[in-house]
């Protein structure tokens, strides 16, 4: 018999402090970030609303775009911005890709459902400068509000979800409930009533779109058990779904392979989309 028992919420969604060194980031993005930043065919801070920080950054491969991918940072709603992952855009843009990295306002400021459709609106405004199939991804909460694009009360326009082939949820948080139980809810201001509206597991999925949930092997018990439990519930609800542990990995280090082409996590993050590109 397994018992399951979470006694400390708060260790259990605790990243830094559980990683070796991990108190240290965001620290370390921030140098590949510039670099990749000034070094790269980018058009920086595109407006896609009327706030600060409703500013997305496009990356841009050597001729036509293959199409538009996205990264959607994390930071628990409630901290970072678009400039912390630029680096991030280098495996999708080897492969030709286009890439979007949106900032978004942050809790207590606004509320969750307010960033989820703050991200829908920086998805459509870049999905209106390029053309093609279209691949999101996010991390931590960002893997939240993307896998929030693709459930049946998307802020996606119509026309932008017939063109979404792929959501990749790194580490994401799928179902908010338990936030409630930490400290970060003074921020996040989540009730039973929020947290089950922006809860993805709680949804249905739009039909025609694959998950996949990718999560580090080395991650707290809690974001393996987030990773499982999406593409558990939405396989019974018929959609595609895969979910990856990589090995080795931690909260932190598992959005490395977003920076290689070649890597497991771009390799399988684009592949679904390329494989269905007109004469694939």
């Amino acid at each position: 018999m397994i018992v399951f028992d979470v006694k400390d919420w708060e260790s259990a969604y605790e990243n830094g402090r559980n990683i070796p060194g991990g108190t240290e980031y965001p620290g370390p993005w921030v140098a590949p970030a510039e670099n990749f930043r000034n070094s790269a065919n980018a058009r920086l801070d595109l407006a896609y609303g009327e706030g600060a920080r409703h500013r997305y950054d496009l990356f841009l491969p050597e001729g036509t775009p293959r199409g538009l991918f996205v990264f959607v940072h994390g930071g628990y709603w409630i901290a970072l911005d678009k400039s912390y992952w630029s680096h991030l855009a280098a495996g999708a843009v080897a492969r030709g890709w286009a890439v979007a990295i949106p900032s978004y306002d942050l809790c207590p400021d606004v509320s969750i459902a307010d960033i989820t459709g703050q991200v829908g609106a920086a998805i459509a405004h870049a999905a209106r400068e390029i053309a093609g199939p279209i691949v999101i991804s996010g991390h931590s909460a960002g893997g939240h509000l993307v896998s929030a694009m693709m459930c049946h009360d998307s802020p996606l326009p119509g026309a932008v979800q017939t063109r979404l082939k792929h959501v990749v949820s790194i580490s994401g948080l799928h179902d908010l409930r338990p936030l409630m139980n930490t400290a970060r809810n003074d921020l996040l201001k989540l009730d039973m009533e929020s947290a089950e509206a922006n809860s993805p597991a709680l949804k249905r999925p739009l039909p025609g779109v694959q998950l996949t949930a990718w999560v580090g092997g080395g991650e707290r018990q809690e974001f393996l058990r987030q990773a499982a439990l999406l593409p558990n519930i939405w396989h019974g609800l018929g959609a595609r779904t895969a979910c990856v542990v990589e090995p080795d990995r931690h909260h932190f280090s598992v959005i490395d392979g977003l920076a290689d082409p070649d890597s497991p996590l771009m390799r399988a993050a684009l592949d679904p989309a390329e494989a269905t590109e007109p004469g694939k």
